[in-house]
């Protein structure tokens, strides 16, 4: 009998395993889900257009470096819309200087705003997505794929433990 699928990587893995990586992979879907409008609309820049205001600078240490973001105000283009202490995303230490203004985008964030460039943000929510989506179908693909084509373990069909045919001896 040839086995298939032999080796190390043939071993079942234990279901407290499948467990775990399915709730990571839940998680994953939860955050990335609800992130995707925003994130397609960052991307391209898609919203109210307007003017951001820089008001303060808060930094965060790291070991080895610091990441700052400029917090302010967001005014639209008509004035209709105003929002204050949002952050700017993509903004660093020294991009703006206290007092000053750039065109910014709203994209409905309740606490940012963007640069009319758009963002890359979209590249992580992605990843999340890939994420929860792969890894259930790395876990329960193949056994679901089996089930559905009526395959067993091994990869074949269930005619494969039948005896196969005798061919017809001829008449004489």
């Amino acid at each position: 009998m040839v086995r298939r699928h032999g080796g190390p990587a043939a071993r079942r893995r234990s279901p407290f395993f499948n467990t775990v990586l399915t709730f990571v992979a839940v998680f994953l879907l939860y955050l990335a889900v609800p992130n995707i409008g925003p994130v397609v609309r960052a991307a391209r820049a898609d919203g109210i257009g307007g003017r951001f205001t820089a008001r303060q600078l808060e930094c965060i240490q790291h070991p080895g470096h610091e990441s700052c973001t400029w917090m302010g105000d967001f005014r639209s283009a008509d004035g209709t819309v105003r929002k204050t202490g949002v952050a700017m995303y993509g903004s660093s230490r020294e991009s703006l200087r206290t007092g000053q203004e750039t065109p910014a985008v709203d994209v409905g964030r309740p606490r940012q705003v963007y640069g009319p460039g758009g963002s890359m943000e979209w590249v992580f929510t992605g990843l999340l997505l890939l994420i929860g989506v792969a890894v259930p179908v790395y876990l329960y693909g193949g056994p679901l794929r089996r089930a559905l084509t009526g395959r067993g373990a091994t990869g074949t069909s269930g005619d494969a433990n039948r005896p196969e045919p005798r061919a017809a001896e001829p008449v004489r």
